[in-house]
């Protein structure tokens, strides 16, 4: 995450995870009723990681290729 704040510039953070991030709170607070914070908390990690890959492939497909973000490698 600390990676992911300080590579991607801030616009293109609320551009493009803020509406994915606010959808997925949106979909765990109304739909996942687990009664246990892990598993809440990973299906709204899953939620906001499919919300976004189906973000990415209707961008791609729009012909509008995102920057591929720079590899660290460490």
């Amino acid at each position: 995450m600390f990676s992911l704040v300080h590579t991607v510039p801030l616009r293109r953070l609320l551009l493009e995870q803020a509406p994915t991030l606010a959808l997925s709170l949106g979909i765990a607070e109304l739909a996942y009723k687990f009664h246990s914070f892990l598993l809440e908390a990973g299906a709204f990690l899953v939620t906001w990681y499919a919300l976004d890959a189906l973000r990415h492939g209707l961008t791609a497909q729009r012909g509008a290729p995102e920057k591929s973000l720079p590899r660290c490698d460490s």
